[in-house]
């Protein structure tokens, strides 16, 4: 398979591609400049993983003309995406009351959480297989109706957007055997999930390829689901 990953640097995004080489499959990494570039190197190096595997390119999420260009450069080279992974997220003004809220944490947590997927799906999603594709929106618990809480306003608010975004992909893309999954990826051990998080990125992107591979049975009407494939709350 061939596999695009935003935030593939660090994190669940770094992960994700280090276990799609692992399965032998080919990734396209979208990472935002060539300090990013040089870290993801860094890192395929140091676990040995084999570097022919992956292609990294220089789209910043937020840079629409970037991406658009990433998107034409691979159809000049001729390449079929059978999966677009978007994982690149920012985690902003947390446990900030209402009357603190700093809206340029708003906006930029719309920005990279929201408008960053809906740009690189509206420039790549033409490079997409019909059969056997798939569109993978890294979420999050916080991003659900059902279970909201106080607080993380800049979060949890992008990342119910884009449930609601991926539900209308699923809707849209639902004839063409293409699959549109928002994935909570549990409380990882990362920069964001923090020390005491119970779960580490490798065990999250383990389950999450396997649900790209299409080897977990799931069983929802809906495209939120965690990354074992078992249905979350709306």
């Amino acid at each position: 398979m061939n596999v695009l990953i935003t935030g593939a640097n660090r994190g669940l995004g770094y992960e994700l591609a280090a276990e799609s080489i692992r399965r032998g499959h080919h990734v396209v990494a979208l990472v935002r400049d060539e300090a990013a570039s040089e870290q993801l190197q860094a890192s395929l190096h140091v676990q040995s993983l084999n570097e022919q595997q992956i292609t990294i390119m220089l789209a910043d999420v937020r840079d629409e003309e970037a991406i658009q260009v990433a998107a034409q450069q691979l159809k000049a080279d001729g390449l079929k995406l059978d999966c677009i992974m978007n994982s690149a997220a920012v985690l902003l003004g947390r446990q900030t009351a209402i009357e603190a809220l700093d809206m340029e944490d708003m906006q930029l947590s719309f920005d990279v959480n929201l408008f960053g997927p809906i740009r690189v799906i509206k420039h790549m999603i033409g490079l997409l297989a019909d059969e056997e594709g798939s569109i993978i929106n890294i979420s999050s618990e916080a991003g659900s109706i059902h279970h909201a809480y106080a607080g993380d306003y800049p979060y949890s608010l992008s990342k119910c957007a884009l449930n609601l975004l991926s539900e209308q992909l699923k809707r849209m893309l639902s004839g063409k055997g293409v699959y549109v999954w928002s994935i909570h990826p549990g409380w990882m051990r990362t920069d964001m999930g923090g020390s005491a998080a119970p779960l580490s990125p490798q065990q999250s992107a383990v389950g999450i390829i396997n649900i790209m591979e299409r080897k977990v049975a799931i069983e929802t009407n809906f495209s939120f689901i965690d990354y074992r494939g078992e249905a979350m709350d709306i």
